[in-house]
């Protein structure tokens, strides 16, 4: 069974930095994409930032400038730096992947990380 384990979340003040790290395991043949979510209180999970294989990046408008994704592919691990950290980027941050479990099969299947909580507050 394939697994995400986040860690680094954490209390940040505002103008703070905080880096997040979220590695995959178990039967992995290839992982594209991988990405970050978030979900504040009462409201939907959305999309923070995402990569590609080839390296591809994207983001949300409000994190463009101060969040950077990046992936380790040789460790199945994703980054996510975040710095300038606003109270509105307070939330609980998600883990994604979509993973290929074997080369003999077409189908991929989606996974999500238990989350880790950022707290951006003085």
């Amino acid at each position: 069974q394939v697994q995400l384990v986040e860690s680094g979340g954490g209390l940040v003040q505002p103008g703070g930095s905080l880096g997040l790290s979220c590695a995959a395991s178990g039967s992995i043949f290839s992982i594209n994409p991988m990405a970050w979510y978030r979900q504040a209180p009462e409201k939907e999970r959305e999309l923070v930032a995402e990569i590609t294989s080839g390296g591809s990046t994207r983001y949300t408008d409000s994190v463009k400038g101060r969040f950077t994704i990046s992936r380790d592919s040789a460790k199945d691990t994703v980054y996510l730096q975040m710095n300038s950290l606003k109270p509105e980027d307070t939330a609980v941050y998600y883990c994604y992947a979509v993973v290929q479990t074997t080369s003999a099969f077409s189908s991929s299947f989606s996974f999500w990380g238990q989350g880790t909580q950022v707290t951006v507050s003085s």
